[in-house]
């Protein structure tokens, strides 16, 4: 059976063609996958004998809301989702000033081993697929009642990792008869996969590339972060001027701040010396206590991004929200595997 939500507008329409259908066919069907059916049948501008020649060739899937969280703290929402395999991911809803994110997962796992990160414990299960990550945007919306306008692909997962399905998936979240979220409204994050980020280059997409750097010199970050192994950072550095030189975009650095690990002086000037007439953001990230690794949250913070401001870099400080409900990327899945484990259900 074939997955239609993975599919595009056109694609559906051929689809339909093929079956002796009118061409307007395919953007009924693509507008009501969109607006979250689970089925064929409440496709009601369809005829029922349309309906069953759909029913024997796709299949319509729709992920379960396995546990939802609501911080008490900021109003932010933390979603479980099971899948149709059993597989779990998160979502996190959160709402800003200028309109209300959803911070989505690319995989189910992740096999990058940043040592920080809380998706990484378990390894890599499988790739999610187009509709997958559509879902979490539709279903967040759904389940919330509030209306999605940005979206940062910043979940469980590297999505340069999984590049072909994030690359449908961004076409089909931005088509104008589905969701309609423009590609200034999106940022995706990588740990560094170089190759990744020079195709995305190459797609001169209008979105917000970020980088997790977590450190300006590959003596630390091989520590910390295995990619850098494949990928070192000067490597790194090199492909971001060449996606700014492509695109025009300003990039965003994410330095999530580990005590006596990567919170010195000096590296703050080395991150300076390294985007030098570049246009970028460093997003400086307090460290979430993660249980499975020795890391702790840095106490220079404040010093490091005035030694950041020091060399005319614009350095934020990632406002910290949902702490109370597991908030940090990979928390809550990791919970639900070792209650299964323990034979306790989601």
């Amino acid at each position: 059976m074939i997955d239609i939500k993975s599919m595009t507008e056109e694609e559906i329409t051929q689809a339909l063609r093929d079956l002796g259908e009118p061409t307007f066919r395919g953007k009924q069907v693509f507008t009501w996958l969109h607006r979250g059916v689970s089925s064929f049948d409440e496709m009601t501008n369809l005829s029922k004998p349309l309906r069953e020649k759909l029913r024997e060739r796709y299949v319509i899937h729709v992920p379960k809301a396995a546990r939802r969280q609501v911080s008490a703290l900021d109003g932010t929402v933390k979603y479980l989702w099971e899948l149709h395999d059993g597989n779990c991911i998160e979502s996190v809803l959160m709402r800003y000033h200028h309109g209300n994110t959803v911070c989505i997962s690319s995989q189910v796992g992740c096999r990058m081993g940043c040592a920080f990160c809380a998706s990484t414990v378990g390894g890599k299960v499988r790739d999610l697929t187009p509709s997958e990550l559509l879902d979490q945007v539709i279903f967040t919306q759904a389940d919330s009642g509030l209306p999605i306008s940005n979206i940062v692909l910043m979940g469980i997962g590297e999505p340069m990792d999984n590049l072909d399905n994030v690359l449908r998936f961004l076409e089909l979240v931005n088509h104008p008869d589905g969701l309609h979220i423009g590609m200034r409204h999106i940022s995706l994050s990588t740990c560094g996969v170089v190759p990744g980020i020079d195709r995305l280059a190459d797609l001169e997409l209008q979105l917000t590339l970020s980088v997790s750097l977590h450190a300006p010199d590959s003596e630390t970050r091989s520590t910390i972060m295995p990619v850098n192994r494949a990928y070192d950072v000067e490597e790194l550095f090199r492909a971001c001027r060449r996606y700014f030189e492509r695109t025009g975009r300003r990039i965003s650095f994410e330095y999530a701040m580990i005590d006596g690990v990567n919170d010195h002086d000096w590296q703050a000037d080395r991150i300076a010396e390294q985007v030098r007439g570049m246009p970028a953001h460093v997003n400086l990230i307090p460290l979430n206590d993660v249980r499975e690794s020795s890391l702790r949250p840095s106490r220079r913070l404040s010093a490091f991004q005035k030694r950041l401001e020091h060399h005319g870099l614009t350095a934020t400080v990632r406002r910290s929200l949902g702490g109370d409900i597991d908030a940090s990327c990979g928390q809550l899945r990791r919970k639900a595997m070792e209650e299964r484990e323990g034979g306790d259900s989601i």
